[in-house]
């Protein structure tokens, strides 16, 4: 039975704050960011939402992809060499951009909670949080499907420009720029 999108309405709870700002700067997956701190700002009246929340070390994030434009059927992941169905891979490009990531709750304060170990971009819309539960959130011998044969040294994300012998987009070359400058 389809739904009516129109009556279909997702408003953020809050945005992140990361030095993170392009994906290329973010690991490509929350499991992989060890270390990579940020901010979850909630919105006003929200507060009393957090009660408890302190004592979980992980929340799940449930958020809008707020950089994706369209998605295509297939693609090619970054450690593959093959195309692959767009829902056998996580790429941020979907019919419905949200994404979900596992990250480290550090302490909160007000409407401010510290994160750690994230892939989450600067500005990044946050649609709900959860407790994460081992218990019930982890599947220590799930499948992993082609995945598994991938090789596990390859970089996090592929540079397409280099690919197609062109410069970087602008946003890439001024962050490089910035981040030579303060080197």
């Amino acid at each position: 039975m389809e739904t009516d999108p129109a009556g279909f309405v997702l408003r953020p709870i809050g945005t992140v704050r990361a030095e993170q700002v392009v994906h290329h700067e973010a690991p490509r997956q929350s499991g992989l960011g060890r270390g990579a701190a940020g901010q979850s700002h909630l919105r006003q009246g929200l507060q009393n939402c957090l009660q408890d929340l302190a004592g979980f070390s992980h929340l799940w994030v449930l958020f809008w992809f707020h950089h994706a434009r369209g998605f295509r059927s297939q693609l090619v992941p970054p450690r593959d060499t093959k195309k692959r169905g767009l829902f056998a891979t996580r790429a941020p490009q979907r019919p419905n951009p949200i994404g979900l990531s596992c990250v480290r709750l550090l302490r909160i304060e007000k409407r401010v909670l510290h994160i750690a170990d994230h892939d989450l971009l600067d500005g990044t819309p946050v649609l709900d949080l959860k407790p994460y539960l081992p218990y019930c959130d982890s599947v220590p011998d799930a499948a992993t499907g082609y995945v598994a044969t991938l090789p596990k040294g390859a970089f996090d994300h592929r540079p397409w420009w280099e690919q197609k012998g062109v410069e970087p987009p602008r946003v890439y070359r001024a962050r490089k720029n910035a981040r030579d400058d303060k080197a």
